[in-house]
C-alpha cells in the first residue's frame, strides 16, 4: 500500500498557537496547509517560514464559522492538493480556527453564543466531516480544546461549554473513525502568551504574573509550549494515543 504524504492541514494557522503547531510539524517532516481568516499576509509569512525549513507550503482564505462555504473550501484544498502535491488527501487536521469572548453567563448574548457554537463546534464537526474522505487512512485528527473545559474562571462558560462539546466528540470520532487507522486527540492548552483575548495574557502583566502563580512551573505558558505537542500527536511515535484529552498548561490548577 502507498504511504500517504504526510501532509497537515492547520485551520487558524496564520497565527498564535496555529502558527507555532504548522512550524512545528515542518520541523518534523510535514508539508503544511494554513488557513487564514482575513491576515493573509501572515499567513504567507508562515508559508515562507515553512518553506525555510525544507517544507511545502500553502495558505488558503476559510472562514471557520460558514459552514455554507466549506465545499467550496474543500474544492479549493483539492485543487491545491493535485497542483503542488500530486495527490487528493491530507494525513492530518488541525481543528485550531478558533476566537475567545469574556463574558458573564448572564450577560452573554444569542449573537455570542451563536458565534462561538459556529466557529467551535459546528465548524469542526462539518470541516472534520466533509474531509473525511481527503483524510488518509492511518491518519490524524487533532481537535484544540482549553484547560477551561477542566478549570473555570468567570466569563468564559459559553466558550467553555463548546470545547467541553468538542472532548465529547473527540473521543466518537476516535471510536467511529478507528477501523480507518484514524487516530483524534484533543489538546487543552492552558493560558498562553498569544494575542488571544486581545493578548490579555500576553501583555497585561498584573494577569500574566497572577496566572503564572496558579501555575505548577511557575509561569504562563508560551506558544512554542503548545506546538510541538501538536505535531508529536501526529507522529508515529504517538500511534497508541487516541480519544484522549491531552492538557498542556504547565500544570494550571491542580
Amino acid at each position: 500500500m502507498e504511504q500517504a504524504q504526510k501532509i497537515a492541514l492547520v485551520t487558524g494557522g496564520s497565527r498564535g498557537l496555529g502558527r507555532n503547531s504548522a512550524i512545528a510539524l515542518s520541523k518534523k517532516g510535514f508539508d503544511v496547509i494554513v488557513t487564514y481568516h482575513s491576515r493573509k499576509d501572515e499567513a504567507e509569512s508562515v508559508v515562507k517560514e515553512i518553506e525555510g525549513n525544507g517544507q511545502k507550503a500553502a495558505a488558503l482564505q476559510f472562514d471557520a464559522g460558514d459552514v455554507a462555504s466549506f465545499d467550496a473550501f474543500i474544492l479549493r484544498l483539492t485543487d491545491v492538493l493535485k497542483e503542488k502535491w500530486n495527490t487528493e488527501q491530507i494525513y492530518a487536521l488541525i481543528n485550531n480556527a478558533g476566537f475567545g469572548i469574556h463574558s458573564s453567563l448572564a450577560e452573554t448574548t444569542e449573537e455570542q453564543f451563536d458565534s462561538l457554537m459556529n466557529v467551535h463546534l459546528k465548524g469542526v464537526f462539518f470541516l472534520t466531516q466533509k474531509l473525511l474522505p481527503r483524510i488518509a487512512d492511518n491518519g490524524r485528527v487533532i481537535n484544540v480544546s482549553t484547560g477551561l473545559a477542566r478549570f473555570t474562571l468567570a466569563g468564559y462558560g459559553a466558550y467553555a461549554a463548546m470545547k467541553g462539546a468538542i472532548e465529547v466528540l473527540t473521543r466518537y470520532m476516535a471510536k467511529e473513525w478507528g477501523s480507518r487507522g484514524i487516530r483524534v486527540n484533543a489538546i487543552a492548552p492552558g493560558a498562553i502568551a498569544t494575542d488571544f483575548q486581545d493578548g490579555a495574557v500576553r501583555d497585561n502583566p498584573d494577569l500574566n504574573r497572577f496566572i503564572g502563580s496558579q501555575i505548577a512551573l511557575g509561569r504562563v505558558g508560551e506558544p512554542d509550549d503548545i506546538g510541538g505537542v501538536v505535531a508529536s500527536l501526529c507522529t508515529d511515535e504517538m500511534g497508541w494515543v487516541n480519544g484522549q484529552r491531552i492538557e498542556a498548561s504547565g500544570g494550571m490548577l491542580l
